[in-house]
């Protein structure tokens, strides 16, 4: 196997890691103010992902790194093409961020709420526009001959796309609900349990629609097995959770994330951009990537430094396992509002 194609398979997982672990914190932003009726049930569903939210975040700039020092020419049509779509991102990124940590910082109820508003458009945003993205990655966009991208922010808009992002919201947003049913108790856990529940049918419909229509019109015969794999994975989580079994929940949904993301690589490679106006215009893994030189030390330091990265994420979530009740939640100590 190629170096090319080896870092094309770990970008894959890289961003299969990314969507797998920022995608409940995603959803556990959007499903706020659904299962917090109270500050300290707000409270409860924010401190399940207090711990980790951040580092979830580091899969997507190692992605991001990654991509530019692997694929030069891919990143660097992707990220002016796709310019006004990825600042909305990172705009949203920032915004969630720091809405976690302002949100305590004042007693106040406005100020709270002003905050929690936050959250859910920060979560929300990304969690429709990377849907959006990679849909129109697989699709393929505008490219001329020197790979550049010729359309708009109009042109990422289209019916498969748009339908990719509600694929991506809703299953971030059922991932959320599993993983808040999992890490929580009392009320809290009741309501994701219920929201579960109500999102796994939505799911499974925006989902399911947006695989057979990658199916029909992007991919190829092998792809078949991981879309099948996807929709059992959904219907199992929703049978799970509905058993009261969380954690079984979380992991199906976790591999239904999976299973979609290797439907879209599957789909896409060996191209990386396709070009819809020219084929003779497309980005694949030969033509977009680095010298074999830079793979070759990349590849070294990913041998290196990837499994301090696992170790260190797994030893988090092992320390901050437990689940989190109104009981866990001390009173506010925040500024008071003038």
């Amino acid at each position: 196997m190629a170096l090319t194609d080896i870092w094309f398979l770990l970008i894959a997982l890289l961003w299969t890691g990314y969507f797998v672990l920022d995608g409940f914190d995603f959803g556990v932003g959007m499903l706020l103010p659904l299962v917090g009726r109270t500050e300290t049930d707000r409270r409860v569903a924010i401190n399940t992902i207090g711990p980790v939210w951040d580092g979830n975040e580091v899969w997507l700039l190692v992605a991001g790194g990654a991509t530019f020092a692997a694929f030069p020419e891919w990143y660097a049509s992707l990220f002016s093409g796709f310019y006004l779509a990825l600042l909305l991102i990172l705009v949203a990124l920032i915004v969630r961020g720091v809405a976690f940590e302002f949100r305590g910082k004042i007693d106040s109820d406005r100020w709270r709420r002003n905050w929690d508003r936050a959250i859910v458009a920060g979560s929300a945003v990304p969690a429709l526009l990377w849907g959006v993205a990679f849909a129109n990655i697989v699709a393929g966009v505008p490219l001329d001959a020197h790979h550049e991208f010729t359309g708009s922010l109009l042109t990422l808009l289209n019916p498969y796309a748009l339908l990719g992002g509600l694929a991506t919201l809703s299953l971030f947003a059922l991932h959320g609900a599993v993983f808040l049913a999992l890490k929580t108790s009392g009320d809290v856990r009741i309501r994701a349990r219920a929201l579960a529940r109500n999102l796994g049918l939505a799911t499974i419909v925006a989902g399911g629609g947006f695989l057979v229509w990658t199916f029909l019109a992007h991919t190829t015969s092998w792809t078949a097995a991981p879309v099948l794999v996807a929709a059992a994975a959904l219907i199992g989580a929703v049978a799970m959770n509905g058993k009261g079994r969380e954690g079984w929940a979380f992991l199906l949904t976790a591999g239904a994330i999976l299973a979609v993301t290797v439907t879209l690589f599957g789909t896409l490679y060996p191209d990386v951009l396709p070009s819809s106006t020219d084929p003779a215009n497309s980005l694949n893994t030969v033509n977009a990537a680095s010298t074999p030189y830079t793979l070759t030390i990349m590849t070294w330091v990913a041998v290196v430094f990837t499994p301090i990265v696992l170790a260190y994420q797994a030893w988090t979530f092992w320390v901050f396992r437990r689940r989190i009740g109104s009981a866990d939640i001390p009173a506010p100590t925040g500024l008071p509002a003038r």
